[in-house]
C-alpha cells in the first residue's frame, strides 16, 4: 500500500503509517523492535512509495526467526493510540516542510505532478498535502491499518543464507495464522490522455531559474519501460550524454536531466518521464527551454546513434551487476517484481529485455511519448523574500 491507494483528504497516511509502525506493540515499547535487532547485529528501516511501503531487516541468518516473530507482532499488535499518533504526525509535518517547502525544488516537483495528473492519485506527493496531514485522525489510521496491514496484502522476501523449506515454515508459523479481513479496495481511477501542453509557474525565493517538464509514459507492466529507460540514459546518463554535452559542459545549465524510474522501480500505473533544466547564472531559462525542445526534436527526427545505445546498455548492465551482488538488493528486486506484476521471475529477464532493445525502439518511444501535447511544464520564477511573503505561506 502506498499513496496511490489513498483518497483526497487522507493524503500522506501511507507514509505516516510507516512512522507509526516503529512506535511499539502491546508487548514492545517504542523503538524496542530496533534495539532488539541491533543487539543481534541487525539493522531495520522502511520506505514508502506511491505503490507500496517496504519494511526490511538486514540481520545474521541465525536470527531469521526472531525477525519474523517481531514483524508478526507489529502486524497484529501495533500500539495505535492518540499519543503515538500525535507525535508521529508532527514529525511527518516537519519532514514535509524540510522536503518540500524548504527544499530548492521540492515544491516545483509537487506542482508538476499535481498539474500533470488530473484524476489519478499520483497527483499528490507521497508525504501528503499539509492540510490533510493536519486534519488526519487516529480513527482514520485505525481503519487504514485494518484494511491494508494483514498477510493477504503482504509480500515476504527472504534473501541470503536460508534454506527455502525451513524459511517458508517460519513464515507460515508466524504470519500464516494471522487473519486477513477480505478483498482489498479496488483502485479504479485511470488518468485520461493529455491532449495539450499544460504550463504553470511557481514563484519562490531562489538563486536560480529552473524548469521541470513531465511527459506521460507507461507503467511497469508495459514493454516500453525498457527502451524508455535506455533513452533517459542516452539523454543524460553521465558526462558523455547528449544533454550534458550540449548544455552542462558549455556552462549553460547547472543541471540537465531526463529521469524515469527503471524496472522494477517503475511505477505500477502510467507515470512521467521528468526533465529537469537548471539554468546557470546569467543564462536565459527561456532560451534554454527552446534549445532543450530542439534537442528532443532531433531525437524525434533522427533517432540515436548505435554507439549511444551501446553505451546506455553497458551503463545499465554495470548498475545492475553492482546491485545484484548484494543480498539486500536482490531481495528488493524480487519483491518489487512479485508485488507489482505477480511474477518474481522477471528479475531474471531484466538484462535480456534491455539487450533486446533496438535503435528503432528508441526512435519509436521518443516519437510516441516525448511530444509537446503530452507534456506538462512548471517553471521556477525567483522572487525576493518580500514578494514571497506577500504571496502567503507556502505549504
Amino acid at each position: 500500500v502506498g499513496s496511490r491507494h489513498e483518497l483526497q483528504g487522507i493524503t500522506g497516511i501511507s507514509h505516516l503509517f510507516e512512522h507509526l509502525m516503529f512506535r511499539g506493540t502491546e508487548t514492545l515499547g517504542p523503538e524496542e523492535f530496533s534495539r532488539i535487532l541491533q543487539a543481534k547485529g541487525g539493522e531495520i528501516n522502511a520506505f514508502t512509495t506511491r505503490d507500496h511501503t517496504s519494511y526490511f531487516e538486514n540481520l545474521p541468518a541465525e536470527h531469521l526467526e526472531l525477525g519474523l516473530q517481531l514483524e508478526a507482532d507489529r502486524l497484529a499488535n501495533l500500539k495505535l493510540n492518540e499519543e503515538n499518533f500525535q507525535t508521529e504526525r508532527q514529525v511527518v509535518i516537519s519532514e514535509r516542510k524540510l522536503r518540500s517547502v524548504d527544499s530548492p525544488f521540492g515544491l516545483v516537483l509537487e506542482q508538476l505532478f499535481a498539474a500533470a495528473f488530473t484524476q489519478h492519485p499520483y497527483q499528490w506527493p507521497v508525504i501528503g498535502w499539509d492540510q490533510d496531514l493536519k486534519r488526519l485522525s487516529l480513527r482514520e489510521c485505525l481503519a487504514y491499518y485494518q484494511t491494508y496491514y494483514h498477510p493477504g496484502n503482504l509480500t515476504v522476501v527472504i534473501a541470503g543464507d536460508a534454506e527455502p523449506d525451513a524459511a517458508r515454515d517460519l513464515v507460515e508459523k508466524y504470519l500464516g495464522k494471522l487473519p486477513s479481513p477480505g478483498p482489498l479496495p479496488a483502485l479504479k481511477v485511470a488518468e485520461p490522455p493529455q491532449r495539450g501542453e499544460r504550463r504553470a509557474v511557481l514563484k519562490k525565493v531562489s538563486q536560480v531559474e529552473a524548469l521541470f517538464a513531465g511527459f506521460h509514459i507507461v507503467g511497469l507492466d508495459h514493454p516500453d519501460v525498457y527502451p524508455l529507460s535506455l533513452l533517459a540514459v542516452v539523454l543524460s546518463g553521465g558526462k558523455s550524454s547528449r544533454l550534458y554535452q550540449e548544455f552542462v559542459r558549455p556552462g549553460r545549465a547547472v543541471e540537465m536531466e531526463a529521469e524515469i524510474a527503471a524496472p522494477p522501480w517503475t511505477s505500477q500505473d502510467p507515470d512521467l518521464m521528468v526533465l529537469t533544466a537548471i539554468a546557470a547564472p546569467g543564462q536565459s531559462l527561456a532560451k534554454l527551454e527552446e534549445d532543450l525542445w530542439a534537442a528532443l526534436n532531433r531525437v524525434h527526427k533522427d533517432g540515436v546513434q548505435p554507439a549511444e545505445l551501446a553505451r546506455a546498455k553497458k551503463l545499465l548492465r554495470a548498475q545492475a551487476a553492482r546491485g545484484l551482488s548484494q543480498n539486500f538488493y536482490r531481495g528488493l528486486l524480487v519483491g518489487l517484481f512479485q508485488m507489482k506484476t505477480g511474477d518474481a521471475g522477471q528479475v531474471n529477464q531484466m538484462l535480456k529485455l534491455y539487450e533486446a532493445v533496438t535503435l528503432e525502439d528508441l526512435h519509436r518511444v521518443a516519437q510516441t511519448y516525448l511530444r509537446e501535447d503530452n507534456r506538462t511544464v512548471v517553471t521556477l520564477k525567483p522572487v525576493s523574500p518580500e514578494e514571497s511573503q506577500a504571496l502567503g505561506e507556502m505549504i
